[in-house]
């Protein structure tokens, strides 16, 4: 099984994110991947780790009934998926993603002073988001 979890990590927003504060994603037609991913984790921070967001909201946008979420679990990372350097929260949107020692991760708005204190600590590992764009 393939894992996107991190341990005791920040991923920064992106090189190029247009904004650098948090912003709420906007709702167009219907829900997209971040208004799922920022609806999770903004109401729950530190209850989820990675996989467990992202699976989730594969699982909600594909609408798997609950009691095939186990299986479809399996079929999901039985490849390799895109982490959360991918996600459109802090490659977009200005958001910060948090993984503390248990995997769990929260939101972190880039223009906080708990993401300035993340980036200044040593103890804590950086990744950056992926570039929308290439150079």
């Amino acid at each position: 099984m393939h894992t996107t979890n991190y341990y005791n990590t920040l991923i920064e927003i992106a090189e190029d994110c247009p904004t650098a504060a948090g912003e709420v994603p906007p709702i167009k037609n219907k829900k997209s991947v971040a208004n799922y991913q920022y609806e999770l984790l903004l109401d729950n921070p530190y209850q989820f780790t990675s996989d467990e967001v992202l699976f989730t909201v594969h699982a909600i946008r594909k609408e798997f009934p609950k009691d095939k979420w186990d299986e479809q679990r399996e079929i999901y990372f039985s490849k390799g998926q895109p982490c959360f350097r991918a996600s459109p929260l802090p490659k977009r949107y200005g958001w910060g993603v948090h993984a503390n020692a248990e995997g769990k991760i929260a939101l972190i708005n880039a223009n906080s002073t708990e993401y300035q204190a993340l980036l200044a600590d040593d103890s804590v590992t950086k990744k950056k988001a992926m570039r929308s764009k290439r150079k």
